[in-house]
């Protein structure tokens, strides 16, 4: 009898974990919204919308949300480009911790539901912001407030993301943690514009060539 109670706290300790793990991928499987844990390492050269989709397929393939089609945040410019909502399918969106972040596309350009609690990468993690060191808190979209491209001749995409250029080109980013741009908006997918395309250039002015990563289905 001893030894059977005394089997009791490990068997606790066996389904606890257990529990825990599987609540762990229910809430992965049900992701359908993150920021990239890590850049692709070349500025605002990321393969094109197609090389940014593969990557956030990657992450989430890695984090056990592989299921789902991946599409980053992002618009293009010029003839045949594409606004950022349109690329995401129709929601809702949940984080990593299962918090829904929007309902559909219209909640998630009126109701602003991201912020730096709510924004998480794909493990779960909080992605280091306008206060933290280093900050990273620059998320390249190239997209207006409403999810639409940037309009006009200037450069707002690094190329339609293909550019590393030095001092050449720019992209717009918006702030997910919504703070840091004393003279102008801060909004998660609209804040300014980088000085260049360079990973150098996103990093000093507080970015690491993160982006948002929506399922589209």
């Amino acid at each position: 009898m001893a030894k059977a109670r005394g089997l009791r706290p490990i068997v606790s300790a066996v389904f606890f974990s257990i529990g825990v793990t599987a609540l762990a991928q229910a809430q992965q499987n049900a992701m359908s919204f993150f920021i990239t844990s890590v850049g692709l390492g070349k500025g605002g050269d990321l393969g094109g919308l197609d090389g940014a989709d593969r990557h956030c397929q990657s992450l989430a393939q890695a984090a056990g949300a592989g299921g789902k089609t991946w599409h980053a945040y992002l618009s293009t410019q010029g003839g045949g480009g594409a606004n950022a909502k349109d690329r995401i399918g129709n929601g809702p969106w949940f984080n990593a911790k299962g918090i829904q972040i929007a309902s559909n596309v219209a909640d998630l350009h009126s109701n602003n539901k991201i912020n730096k609690e709510t924004a998480l990468d794909e493990r779960g993690m909080v992605v280091k912001g306008r206060i933290d060191t280093p900050n990273q808190h620059d998320m390249l979209t190239g997209t207006q407030q409403d999810g639409t491209a940037v309009q006009g001749p200037g450069d707002a995409t690094c190329s339609n993301w293909t550019s590393s250029a030095d001092g050449q080109g720019s992209a717009v980013v918006g702030h997910h943690d919504l703070i840091g741009n004393t003279n102008g908006p801060n909004f998660w997918n609209y804040s300014h514009k980088t000085p260049g395309c360079s990973q150098t250039n996103l990093q000093r002015v507080g970015g690491a060539g993160l982006f948002y990563c929506f399922a589209a289905n």
